[in-house]
This record gives structure tokens, C-alpha cells and sequence, in this order.
């Protein structure tokens, strides 16, 4: 069978990354941005690093900040206007998911009209046409959206997340600089790192798994295991070594898809409008749990990445435990809430979770197989 990789067509890393805008723009005969970011990062000065450097080679932008942590359609809708509005012609993506996820969906539609209705995207490779020229700047460690091929936007109207799929909307440039990690609080570099973390284990362990993507989930899941909580204490080597490990995440796992944590996460942000990463970090033990059996010897692999070496020597009993422990314990040690009614979970919603998360996109990975039954026996057990 036939596999796939899909990269950046460049990707920049270490302190002062974001000063290559200048010489992309040169090179690629564009002339305004839209500017895409939150409006946190706006009020925090953060976008604003990048707005110097566009100042300081005096070129000419517009920024669009109306997006919320999980964007939804209006959000694009606003954006696709702005962009409109702006004259603009290629997109500076400043932010986390929420605002790459946006930037993804206003680039495709605005190349792709006949898409308007942002719903008609959702699945796989629905475009025709390449998106505007868009540069992710990160300034998370943990979502890997500038590396990836997704975008998840939140239907309001449906209480539902929809993913959508698509080598189009893969950012030409993608930034990774540590001074745009730097300003992350420690709760936030603590979700998202473990959503990294998500990434890697799920991407190891799913059905479509191939040795070039298991060497890099293998590697980032090492990677963090060994940077994570020394980058949320501020370590400045440590985060640039997370920033540089949610990439090698995203690299595998946007080649060959994830799992069910995912699927129950974004069910989670479109009810109650939980952080991604705080819903991943939540979950991914309890799903880990549910899906061992189906794994083989791989939880070995990621035990041993983990950091318990003696998980060689063990039974498949033995180190399953020893790998789901190991993620709970980080998890522990970060302060994520280790249960959902911790963070607003009810009862009487556990049916309509797990009949929304079964059919999000990221359900065909899982390595076992499920049903609604069983997702919500997993909502039942983390509750």
C-alpha cells in the first residue's frame, strides 16, 4: 500500500525565526497580510513581535483577531471578509491552533468560493485549488498546526466539532521561535504540551502507523517526556526543545491521522467549550487504558520513551501499565484536572458525547475498534 508524507515546504526554528517573513515575502511577490491572531496574544504584545519585524521592513498588513479558542464558522466567515476587506494576499498566522485553524479555512475558501459554507468542507481533500500563502507562526508548544494538514472548526448551531482534511491548507512557511513560546502561561504550556504528547501516542499507535512517522511520534513522545516540565517551570532550553517536539509530532501524526481521545476531545470543546488541550491531557490515560489491547508490543516503545527503562524487560501486562502510569503521572505533576466533572462534565450529556465523538473523523484510526456504547463507558470511567 502505498504511503505518504506531507511536510512544510520550509520551516524555521530557534530565537529570532520570525525575521524570515521578510525574506519569504520577497521572494514570493506578495505584497499585504492578513494578520491572524487572538486577541489575548494582541492584548499580551505577543502578536506584536511580529508585527515589529513587518513594520520595521515596512510592510503593509491588517490584523484579524475576532477568533475564539475554538473557532467556529463565524469566525471564519469574519475572516474570510477581512481578508476581502483587507486587499490582502497572503496570511500571517499568529497563535495556536485556534488561529491557524482559521487562517487554514480563510485561505482555502477564499481559493475555493465554491466552498463558502465552511460545513461542506469537513472530511477529506475537498478543495481544488491551493490556499492563499499562509506562514504559522507558533506560539504554543503543543498543537503542531503549522505543520499539519487539519483545521477544526466548531459548528455553534450543532454543539459539534467537524475536522477537515486537506493538503491545500498546509502552510507554505512554518516559524517555531522560542520567543514566541516565551510569553506561554504555565497552564496553557502545560495542555498543550501534553496535547503534543497526544499526538505522538495516538499517531504511534494507530491503524494507518508506518516506520517513518513511528520514528518521529517516538522520538517527540522522548522528547517531551524529557522537556515538558522543565519548560513550564521556564526552562528557555527546554521550551525550545518542546517547540521542536510538538513539530516532530506533527509531522507524524498530520501523515497518518489519530485516534479516539481526539474524537472525545473535540466533542468536549464544542459542549462546553474546553480547551483542547486540557480535554487531550484529560483523557489520553484513560483512552490509553481502553485501547491496549490493540497495540501490541508498542506501549513498550513508549514506556521505554517515557523514561521507565526497565519497561524492557517486562511483561505485555506489565508494561502497558508501566506506559499508561507514566503519562498519568506527568499529567498528575502539571496540574491537568483528572476528571471530568472537574471541568464541567455532566452526567446527563455522557450520551450525546459519545454519540458526537463516534462519528468525528479520527474514530477510523483508533486501533481498536469501538462504538458509542464503549466511548461512553470511557466518559463514564473518566467522570
Amino acid at each position: 500500500m502505498t504511503k505518504r508524507m506531507i511536510l512544510n515546504e520550509l520551516a524555521y526554528f530557534g530565537k529570532g525565526a520570525i525575521r524570515e517573513i521578510v525574506p519569504f515575502v520577497a521572494s514570493h511577490n506578495v505584497h499585504k497580510a492578513l494578520v491572524v491572531s487572538d486577541e489575548v496574544l494582541v492584548s499580551l504584545g505577543v502578536t506584536k513581535k511580529v508585527l515589529d519585524v513587518l513594520d520595521g521592513a515596512g510592510l503593509s498588513y491588517e490584523i484579524f483577531s475576532k477568533i475564539k479558542p475554538n473557532p467556529t464558522i463565524q469566525n471564519v466567515q469574519d475572516g474570510v471578509e477581512a481578508y476581502k476587506k483587507a486587499d490582502a494576499d497572503y496570511i500571517i498566522a499568529v497563535g495556536g491552533g485556534s488561529s491557524m485553524d482559521t487562517a487554514k479555512a480563510i485561505g482555502i475558501i477564499i481559493n475555493n468560493p465554491e466552498f463558502a459554507d465552511i460545513r461542506s468542507l469537513e472530511g477529506e481533500f475537498r478543495s481544488k485549488n491551493r490556499a492563499v500563502p499562509l506562514i504559522a507562526i507558533t506560539t504554543t508548544a503543543g498543537t503542531a498546526s503549522e505543520v499539519t494538514i487539519n483545521y477544526v472548526i466548531t459548528d455553534e448551531e450543532n454543539k459539534r466539532k467537524f475536522v477537515c482534511v486537506d493538503a491545500n491548507d498546509l502552510p507554505l512557511v512554518a516559524i517555531v521561535d522560542p520567543d514566541m513560546l516565551a510569553s506561554m502561561p504555565k497552564s496553557i504550556a502545560a495542555s498543550t504540551g501534553l496535547d503534543a504528547l497526544t499526538h505522538a501516542i495516538e499517531g504511534y499507535i494507530t491503524k494507518n502507523a508506518w516506520a517513518l512517522p513511528d520514528a518521529l511520534h517516538l522520538k517527540a513522545i522522548e522528547m517531551i517526556a524529557q522537556n515538558l516540565e522543565s519548560a513550564v517551570a521556564g526552562n528557555e532550553e527546554a521550551l525550545e526543545n518542546m517547540g521542536i517536539a510538538q513539530y516532530v509530532a506533527g509531522m507524524g501524526f498530520t501523515n497518518v491521522g489519530l485516534g479516539i481521545v481526539h474524537s472525545m476531545a473535540h466533542t468536549l470543546g464544542a459542549f462546553y467549550d474546553l480547551p483542547h488541550g486540557v480535554a487531550n491531557a484529560l483523557l489520553l490515560p484513560y483512552v490509553m487504558e481502553y485501547n491496549a489491547s490493540a497495540t501490541g508490543e508498542k506501549y513498550r516503545d513508549i514506556a521505554v520513551a517515557m523514561g521507565v527503562k526497565e519497561a524492557v524487560d517486562m511483561t505485555q501486562e506489565g508494561y502497558r501499565i508501566a506506559a499508561v502510569n507514566a503519562v498519568r503521572s506527568l499529567s498528575v505533576n502539571l496540574d491537568i484536572p483528572q476528571k471530568l466533572h472537574e471541568v464541567g462534565v455532566k452526567q446527563d450529556d455522557l450520551q450525546d458525547l459519545a454519540e458526537s465523538a463516534y462519528i468525528d473523523g479520527n474514530t477510523a484510526g483508533n486501533p481498536k475498534e469501538t462504538s458509542v456504547d464503549e466511548i461512553r463507558s470511557i466518559f463514564e470511567t473518566a467522570l
